[in-house]
């Protein structure tokens, strides 16, 4: 089911001021910066071999990444896995009695089909699932 960790996603309120640290000091690179109009966010990627570091900069102070930093400060906010079908495993954990936040996929950033798994049912971890094209 699950084919590797996707990526980390880490809330931030400053994109730039974060690339002093992800770029500068740990010597990551951003490759691309998208904007996610439905999830009111700016996402920076930073590939980390098979994976990749998601910096998240919220577009809307009602938005979910800007809520996360009010309640929560900056800091980690999911971890993705990659999927081979992910309508089948959101019905399969459905039926499992997960608690989903998301019970059909939806557009994420880099094109993938996205959902995310209720941390109240995953031992308090914001678990997203993600499926992309290869």
């Amino acid at each position: 089911m699950i084919k590797k960790i996707d990526h980390i996603g880490i809330a931030v309120k400053s994109i730039a001021e974060a690339a002093k640290l992800y770029e500068e000091l740990l010597g990551l690179k951003i490759t691309q910066v998208e904007e996610v109009t439905e999830q009111k966010v700016k996402v920076a990627f930073l590939p980390t071999g098979d994976s990749e570091v998601e910096l998240l900069e919220s577009t809307d102070p009602e938005g979910p990444v800007a809520k996360f930093i009010e309640a929560r400060g900056e800091g980690m906010q999911h971890i993705a896995f990659r999927v081979d079908n992910i309508e089948e495993t959101l019905a399969r954990l459905k039926a499992a009695g997960v608690r989903l936040i998301d019970e059909k996929p939806r557009y994420g950033a880099g094109g993938a089909k996205i959902a995310f798994l209720h941390p109240k049912g995953t031992y308090g971890t914001l678990i997203e699932l993600c499926e992309r094209e290869e």
